[in-house]
């Protein structure tokens, strides 16, 4: 059986002549990543029942997304943050503090921020503010150094990691049994981990929009991860 892959998804709401209707919104592009590295995805509406995720799903990916609420860590809103919506939040919330500690999860550009907020951490909420230049955004194509002796290291071993950057925040302060494993040649965290889980991997980038050799790496080793999480749960 494949492992079963947890996908958050957006609200989006469309107005119509009858009203406004509420869709739930997954870019395509994580879905293929994840079957053709052999997982079986399953989208988490808002309305989803994290206990009962946390016990069925053998992964999870926190996906891209909108601005984090920065009340999270103790600030008001930038004028440029744009909030993502916070029933979202609210169940990816529940659901990592309910996620068993062996579950693999895969944090992209909005989750690896919200992985860094959920162990206590903060971010810059306009990188132009602190870098003086926005090129992070508009899927930019940019290379990272990664840290040697981290898990991103182990799994790309010689392969250069280049991906597609589009973000105007990212991590300040570093959570919790957090550490940052790759960054930006100006500076910028773009790739995380955690002490605290078995595989708790962070990348600021956006590798399921991008055909760098980098991208189905990432994506098998996590699968890889989650089926073995499947087995141990079978015994």
């Amino acid at each position: 059986m494949k492992p079963l892959i947890g996908i958050s998804a957006t609200p989006v709401i469309e107005e119509k002549a009858s009203g406004p209707q509420v869709k739930y919104s997954v870019r395509q592009e994580y879905v293929a990543r994840v079957m053709e590295a052999g997982g079986s995805p399953i989208l988490l509406p808002p309305e989803t029942d994290p206990e009962t995720m946390a016990q069925l799903l053998d992964g999870w990916i926190i996906p891209g997304g909108d601005d984090i609420d920065p009340s999270l860590w103790g600030e008001s809103v930038h004028p440029e943050a744009r909030l993502e919506d916070p029933h979202r939040t609210r169940m990816e919330v529940h659901l990592y503090k309910a996620a068993h500690v062996d579950m693999p999860i895969l944090g992209i550009c909005y989750g690896c921020q919200f992985i860094n907020v959920m162990q206590g951490g903060s971010l810059h909420q306009h990188l132009p503010d602190i870098l003086g230049h926005d090129s992070h955004r508009g899927d930019t194509w940019q290379s990272y150094h990664v840290e040697p002796g981290t898990i991103l290291a182990g799994i790309l071993g010689d392969t250069p990691a280049e991906g597609k950057s589009w973000h105007h925040q990212a991590i300040n302060h570093l959570g919790h049994d957090l550490i940052a494993t790759a960054h930006h040649e100006d500076g910028t965290v773009e790739g995380i981990q955690g002490t605290c889980r078995p595989w708790l991997v962070g990348v600021q980038w956006h590798p399921e929009r991008s055909d760098s050799q980098a991208t189905p790496r990432i994506f098998a080793a996590f699968i890889e991860e989650a089926r073995q999480y499947q087995l141990s749960k079978q015994k």
